[in-house]
């Protein structure tokens, strides 16, 4: 199966590319800029523009789109990018389309979670077969919050807030899966074996870099709050990836009470 691979750089496209390529899918990734190595071909495409995405589209079976800007140009990258992807995968004739979204952009007011839900209506829309697999935030997602939680000192943050973070490799583990199975049409989430409260995370990171900080409990407010330590970032879904926050403590910092 050939199959193009977008957000190939980022945090899940990293993982992601060494895993389908192992496993024998012929890939094609792309970059906004020239690259080459991994054992895949490299092509250049820009999202926001449309440039080099009917390039890149020819010739494939599926089309894996990790591509992704919470941070700038939101819309213009994740809702219309994915509108100009998706036009561009019909009219090369590509056979599947598989969306890599977030558990709760259904049900949390975050801005980007709003984008993310409008390029899943964008996918669901167009003439491409498609699956759109959503997961739940990565553990080291949660680590980097944390340690913005804790810069002034104190862990703070709202002790009830629920998580569920997955391994990246889990979920590479399942895109293998997805695209191997065809298209679903249908939305599947997909989390780590273990929901964990906000304190719960907090300690056991703390104790795996040996450090004592207080824990300073700051309740968020209003439908955010509600939905956040309701389960929001939550599922009950099954299957789920093996590897707990544990394993990535241990992996990151040698476990409780090493660095």
């Amino acid at each position: 199966m050939r199959v193009l691979v977008t957000g190939a750089t980022g945090r899940l496209g990293r993982v992601v590319v060494p895993r389908l390529r192992d496993e024998g899918f012929t890939l094609r990734a792309t970059s906004r800029r020239p690259r080459t190595g991994d054992g895949v071909e490299w092509v250049s495409t820009d999202l926001a523009t449309g440039a080099g995405l009917a390039e890149a589209v020819a010739g494939v079976d599926a089309v894996l789109h990790l591509a992704s800007s919470p941070q700038r140009r939101t819309h213009e990258i994740d809702v219309l990018g994915t509108r100009r992807l998706t036009m561009a995968a019909g009219h090369a004739g590509v056979r599947h389309l598989v969306y890599v979204s977030i558990v709760g952009v259904d049900r949390v007011p975050i801005p980007y979670y709003r984008h993310k839900l409008a390029a899943e209506e964008v996918v669901a829309a167009g003439s491409v077969p498609w699956s759109v697999l959503r997961a739940t935030q990565f553990p080291e997602f949660l680590a980097d919050l944390l340690k913005g939680a804790s810069r002034l000192g104190p862990v703070i943050g709202d002790r009830a807030v629920l998580a569920q973070p997955v391994d990246p490799a889990d979920v590479a583990d399942r895109l293998a899966v997805l695209l191997l199975a065809g298209p679903s049409h249908r939305v599947e989430d997909f989390a780590g074996p273990q929901v964990l409260r906000f304190d719960e995370a907090a300690r056991t990171w703390l104790a795996a870099r040996r450090v004592r900080r207080p824990l300073l409990p700051v309740r968020i407010p209003g439908r955010l709050g509600r939905e956040l330590r309701g389960g929001g970032l939550t599922t009950t879904a099954t299957p789920t990836g093996t590897r707990t926050w544990a394993d990535y403590l241990v992996d990151t910092y040698g476990g409780t009470g090493g660095r």
